[in-house]
């Protein structure tokens, strides 16, 4: 898994920073696709359900994580 420094907000409308994206997703039960992945991170810290304008990114970090 690739080492972060730094901790910063990716959705900015539910304050959701890299490491509860992070920690959503050691806590989910299983997964096996990013998309599923991202349901379970919504799920847990509702993100991306604001203004939806970090979708892309949670996808990213999300696949950045999954797949280091």
């Amino acid at each position: 898994m690739k080492e972060i420094t730094e901790n910063y907000e990716i959705c900015h409308c539910k304050k959701v920073t890299y490491l509860d994206v992070e920690r959503a997703l050691h806590e989910s039960k299983s997964f096996s696709q990013v998309e599923d992945a991202f349901a379970s991170v919504q799920q847990i810290t509702h993100c991306s359900t604001g203004c939806g304008k970090c979708h892309d990114e949670i996808m990213r970090t999300i696949s950045e994580i999954m797949y280091p």
